[in-house]
């Protein structure tokens, strides 16, 4: 499978989708975060999986300004890119966020404006080696934007309203995307908060995932109950909508 690099690699679904990889036989796995040394647990998933080649990088997501060179760097040192996981993101404070303009950006920044960065410059970089495989991770909070998650709802929807746009873009270039939406993860980024019904674990988004991308699928819902439940909620009348908890 060649080498796969994680954008966000402290990321418990990137990180499980990694070593998943790595158990299906890539070569080399590349874990781009903030603190790259402090990744300790994940490389030792990874060996422990049956990575060989595991190889720490750093990288922040925020900084758009250096995506391009980073890539370029990367791809320098380690070859053609076969897998790229874009695991990073924030949820933010949703209550700080109606008042505190500051932090709503900085939650749309991360979650959409730096995403829109990355895979801009990636697909370029893929286009040009003829091949390589896109995982861009939504969420079912951006399908129909709620109340109680606006602001990290809305940032999603923007995300995967151009990841769709881009994997179209990409049709018969030779580099293929899948779009995943999650529901709710039960994990660090939630720890504190109630699980919202159709929830899944790390674990079952990834096993999800990988599925898909060996399937050669565009979009994957997971849990799968998901995409008719929201194919109704889409048609729900807006005051009864507004109420919904997250």
């Amino acid at each position: 499978m060649g080498t796969v690099l994680v954008l966000g690699g402290r990321s418990e679904i990137g990180t499980a989708v990694a070593v998943r990889l790595a158990g299906r036989g890539a070569e080399r796995v590349i874990l781009a975060a903030r603190r790259s040394a402090d990744l300790d647990e994940q490389e030792a998933e990874l060996r422990a999986a049956g990575a060989t080649d595991v190889v720490r990088v750093e990288f922040d997501a925020d900084d758009v300004a250096g995506h391009r060179a980073f890539l370029d760097k990367t791809a320098d040192t380690y070859g053609p890119l076969d897998v790229v996981v874009t695991a990073f993101g924030i949820l933010g404070d949703q209550a700080r966020a109606e008042t505190d303009a500051e932090h709503a950006l900085a939650v749309v920044h991360t979650d959409y404006v730096a995403h829109v960065s990355i895979l801009t410059h990636l697909a370029t970089l893929l286009r040009a080696q003829g091949h390589g495989r896109l995982v861009v991770f939504s969420s079912v909070a951006g399908v129909r934007v709620r109340r109680a998650n606006y602001v990290y709802g809305s940032a999603k929807a923007g995300l995967d309203g151009f990841a769709s746009g881009l994997a179209d873009a990409l049709a018969g270039s030779g580099v293929h995307l899948l779009l995943v939406r999650p529901g709710f993860v039960i994990g660090r980024m939630t720890e504190g908060m109630d699980p919202a019904p159709l929830s899944s674990t790390p674990d079952q988004v990834a096993d999800a995932t990988v599925k898909a991308l060996l399937r050669g699928r565009g979009e994957v819902w997971v849990p799968g109950a998901l995409r008719p439940v929201f194919a109704g909620m889409r048609l729900m009348p807006r005051p009864l909508w507004r109420r919904l908890p997250r």
